[in-house]
């Protein structure tokens, strides 16, 4: 893999009422769900209080606010007339595949990363009180929220907001509406090199910093905010990252004026990632070592100083990753992809999307959930290890360096909730070689697409998948883009340029031609007699 520094860069809202769910394109049976347990203590638990009044959606504005007022002071003003905070919504941490009634259970204002027994935790909200309101009426609620400046709701995020922090004060809530991105129908890729006409790229990376991390970063950035407005003990936010949680964990603490801290392994990531920390002022520290370590290193660290984790141990992040899930359902019109692929590095993703249709399904916006593919780096596929042996024994591996520095990732912290998701999907997992992610990703961009890495290691899992028959060719099927492709240009341009040996089966170099006409029509007579016009056309 070629890497850079940044300092030696190299160049080479309605009533609700009775309905049934949504009709899909296929009447195929929803997975069967596999019980687990979880370690408890004994807990009380506080009495919750009824939902007598529903959500709502976003005032209709027919004029103009007031000129003094702000978006805030605007939805402030809303809601001290409509008196619509006193919703009876609440969710809380428990132990990883435990109900919301779990005898072990913690506040959101806690400051807790794992259950008593060790393991990981999760969000769960009460689904009693969200279940009152049918899927028709959460379908149009959300709906009725998209493309509005009504704050929050016009993020993607916060759109979902009783599905994501319910309680949460909309003034705290730190956001660059985020979400709300692109499903791209991926005419041409589909067409020319799969057969299929039903393919879709949701990009993900069409993002305020460039990747999916910002659905979960103005998450959990809100709640530090919250707790450090409650007085908490919490001096800043930290994080080890491959470059995108970084990138958005310093934007949204920039822009809530709350201190954040990186830890980045040195010279593994792109001088575009890098940079991103920077000129947000995080405090960068550049550790010889790979993310495994760094995650190591900022676990020790927060647990002995009032530092925030914002790495996907913490569930937070994961409440708001799994919008996108239900952004994909919106955008089909709630109906069922058949297929949703995801890329996987440390996991926390993949359970975020089963995470977000299963909810959908549960509270009968839809009646079934897709089918789920994880893709891994061939050089960091603990997951596809494990998934190739029947589910038998996990091992950790080293990861080696590849392109899809994202993903590097030997020792997952999710992977018991991705083993989860995809046992509960009738989930596959694929792995993808560099020369093949690297050709992947070569021939999305030469179909109109400009995609990351990461991105070209899932098209190459649908890309097999669809050779083995797996998937059809009239299959809907939507791969998920977790980062701009303008944060990879140093691969790109190693690719195309020969820089990489081995590699460039599909490079498209610049033609070096002299300044004259004669030779420049020489070299267009050549072109247009190639094959090149006939395969760019549909």
């Amino acid at each position: 893999m070629v890497s850079s520094s940044l300092f030696n860069p190299s160049f080479s809202t309605l009533t609700p009422k009775p309905t049934n769910p949504t009709t899909n394109r296929k009447n195929r049976l929803a997975p069967n769900v596999i019980a687990c347990t979880s370690s408890t203590y004994d807990s009380s638990s506080p009495t919750t209080s009824t939902n007598s009044h529903p959500p709502t959606a976003p005032p209709a504005n027919h004029s103009r606010r007031n000129a003094e007022e702000n978006i805030k002071d605007e939805a402030r003003r809303h809601r001290s007339a409509s008196g619509s905070d006193s919703r009876g919504f609440t969710a809380r941490y428990v132990p990883f595949n435990a109900g919301f009634d779990s005898a072990e259970w913690y506040s959101l204002d806690d400051i807790v990363y794992r259950s008593r027994s060790g393991g990981l935790l999760d969000v769960q909200h009460d689904m009693e009180a969200l279940s009152r309101f049918d899927g028709a009426y959460w379908r149009s609620l959300f709906d009725s929220r998209v493309g509005k400046t009504a704050w929050p709701y016009g993020s993607g995020v916060w759109s979902k907001k009783e599905w994501v922090l319910p309680e949460i004060d909309p003034d705290d809530i730190v956001s660059a509406f985020e979400g709300n991105s692109n499903l791209f129908w991926a005419e041409r890729f589909g067409k020319q090199y799969l057969s299929m006409n039903d393919l879709w790229v949701k990009h993900c990376g069409i993002s305020h910093t460039g990747s999916f991390k910002d659905l979960g970063m103005t998450v959990l950035v809100s709640q530090v905010n919250r707790l450090r407005k409650l007085n908490r003990t919490v001096v800043g936010v930290g994080c080890a990252s491959t470059g995108d949680t970084s990138a958005a964990l310093s934007a949204y603490c920039a822009a809530a004026g709350i201190p954040s801290i990186v830890f980045l392994p040195a010279n593994k990531i792109s001088t575009a990632q890098l940079v991103q920390p920077i000129a947000n002022g995080a405090l960068v520290l550049s550790i010889d070592t790979d993310f495994d370590g760094c995650m190591k290193l900022i676990r020790e660290i927060t647990s002995e100083l009032p530092i925030y984790l914002a790495n996907s141990l913490n569930s937070l992040r994961l409440e708001g990753q799994k919008t996108a899930a239900i952004e994909i359902l919106q955008q089909f019109d709630w109906e069922v992809p058949d297929w949703v692929i995801v890329p996987g590095g440390n996991l926390g993703n993949i359970y975020a999307f089963y995470k977000g249709f299963k909810l959908c399904r549960d509270l009968g916006l839809v009646d079934r959930i897709p089918r789920l593919v994880c893709a891994q780096a061939a050089n960091a596929n603990p997951l596809y290890r494990y998934y190739k042996s029947g589910w038998k024994e996990f091992k950790a591996v080293t990861a080696k360096s590849t392109f899809a520095s994202a993903i590097q990732i030997g020792d997952p912290v999710s992977i018991d909730r991705a083993v989860f998701a995809l046992r509960n999907s009738e989930g596959i997992v694929e792995e993808a070689s560099e020369e093949e992610l690297m050709d992947a990703m070569a021939q999305a961009d030469s179909t109109g697409m400009f995609i990351c890495p990461h991105t070209g290691v899932a098209l190459t899992a649908l890309i097999k998948l669809r050779r083995s028959g797996v998937i059809g060719p009239t299959d809907r099927t939507v791969v998920v883009s977790t980062a701009h492709g303008l944060k990879f240009t140093q691969s790109k341009t190693d690719y195309h340029s020969g820089a990489i040996p081995g590699m460039g089966r599909f490079a498209n170099p610049p033609v070096t031609v002299n300044p004259d006409f004669g030779s420049v029509m020489d070299v267009l007579r050549g072109f247009l007699k190639s094959d090149r016009l006939n395969k760019k056309s549909l």
